[in-house]
């Protein structure tokens, strides 16, 4: 079940965003603490307290939270501008590649949309398989940057 992000559900976010991380094959898992990065953390931090803090989450049948994409309007890596919500997605590695991300971003899409949204962006390491995915969606490459790894990251935007 795909349904909006409840208060209840903010709980979940750091899990969530670091499960988010990207790693690529061969390379180990970053400590947990990770997420506390202030580079990082900004996509979580206060959530809720914000213009653009919308949020869906996908449930299987014990209520389990498997999946959460949400946006935010701030000062990050895929930053547009004041009125841009920036996304951010992750399903548990267990439920991946099941089209649960696919409805987690459509679902998103159409509560930005309602909500009066234009475009939404994002940031992605360009070698990371989920470029494909975000292109199929609609996104399109706007921009290229280094994120504070050293990672060459895409800024993608999508049209709603």
């Amino acid at each position: 079940m795909i349904r909006a992000m409840k208060e209840a559900d903010y709980s979940l976010l750091e899990d969530f965003l670091y499960n988010a991380i990207y790693i690529p094959d061969g390379e180990e898992l970053p400590l947990r603490d990770v997420v506390f990065d202030p580079n990082v953390y900004v996509y979580i931090d206060g959530f809720g307290s914000k213009d653009g803090d919308l949020g869906v989450v996908a449930e299987v049948k014990n209520n389990e939270v498997v999946g959460m994409a949400w946006t935010r309007i701030i000062p990050a890596y895929g930053h547009l501008d004041k009125d841009t919500p920036e996304l951010a997605i992750s399903v548990l590695p267990n439920y991946r590649g099941c089209g649960i991300g696919t409805m987690l971003m459509e679902r998103l899409f159409k509560i930005l949309k309602d909500a009066g949204y234009k475009r939404t962006s994002l940031s992605v390491q360009q070698n990371n398989p989920a470029v494909m995915f975000y292109k199929r969606l609609g996104y399109v490459v706007t921009d290229e940057k280094v994120d504070h790894e050293g990672n060459e990251d895409f800024v993608m935007v999508k049209k709603l």
